[in-house]
């Protein structure tokens, strides 16, 4: 099997380097960067596993750069950063990063918490699943309509296979939270009605599924046909 490749960006080449060591030790591939400048296109070439993103970046700084990368990968993203405030992990996380971590950490916790994404998206990725005329595949992280790929981030994807599980079934938001983001997500609920309406708009009811609110409560899946 191949080992998972990893970017690291930050411009601090003693990070850089201690980062890498680290993460080669434990199994990885990395791949290093300085600055942001043309990542965007190489992780739409070289397809990474993971990406650890510091924010804090000469040009290009790291909340412009996952904001272009959401647009075309769902990549796992760790933040790193010195700016460690409530508001700037909040920030972070809404915009799409997996994890935050701040400034000064152990090498030993940053492996440390690679490697609880890459086990949590395993559990995640077990089987197919089907619902209407969409097929979601967990092991390509692919959703397929009529032949064709919907281009899902990794959290329109996440919350899709979660509502798709059990179709018909209302979840509650703080459910959906979970689910999503992580238990130890600490951000505002109303992220998963941002994240349904993002998703609403990239499933077409000539997919057979809708995404109905459940009013006070949160939302489920139906498909067309089934009594509301």
């Amino acid at each position: 099997m191949v080992a998972k490749l990893i970017f690291i960006v930050d411009d601090d080449e003693n990070i850089r380097t201690i980062l890498k060591a680290y993460l080669e030790q434990a199994g990885f591939r990395v791949r290093l960067f300085d600055r942001g400048e043309g990542l965007v296109e190489a992780i739409d070439r070289e397809k990474p596993d993971l990406l650890v993103l510091d924010i804090m970046l000469p040009g290009i700084d790291g909340i412009a750069l996952c904001q272009s990368i959401r647009r075309i990968s769902g990549v796992p993203l760790i933040f790193i950063s010195a700016r460690g405030t409530e508001t700037d992990r909040i920030l972070g996380l809404e915009l799409g990063a997996d994890d935050y971590l701040p400034k000064p950490f152990s090498p030993r916790e940053l492996v440390a918490r690679v490697k609880t994404i890459f086990r949590r998206l395993e559990r995640t990725w077990e089987k197919e699943l089907s619902a209407g005329e969409l097929t979601i595949n967990k092991n390509s992280h692919t959703v397929r309509w009529q032949g064709k790929e919907l281009p899902l981030t990794r959290k329109e994807f996440a919350l899709l296979c979660t509502l798709a599980a059990a179709v018909g079934r209302a979840f509650s938001r703080e459910e959906l939270l979970e689910a999503v983001w992580g238990e130890n997500y600490f951000g505002d609920v109303r992220a998963v009605d941002d994240l349904v309406k993002r998703l609403r708009k990239k499933i077409s009811p000539d997919t057979g599924v809708c995404i109905d609110t459940v009013w006070g409560f949160g939302y489920r899946l139906r498909e067309e046909g089934s009594p509301k």
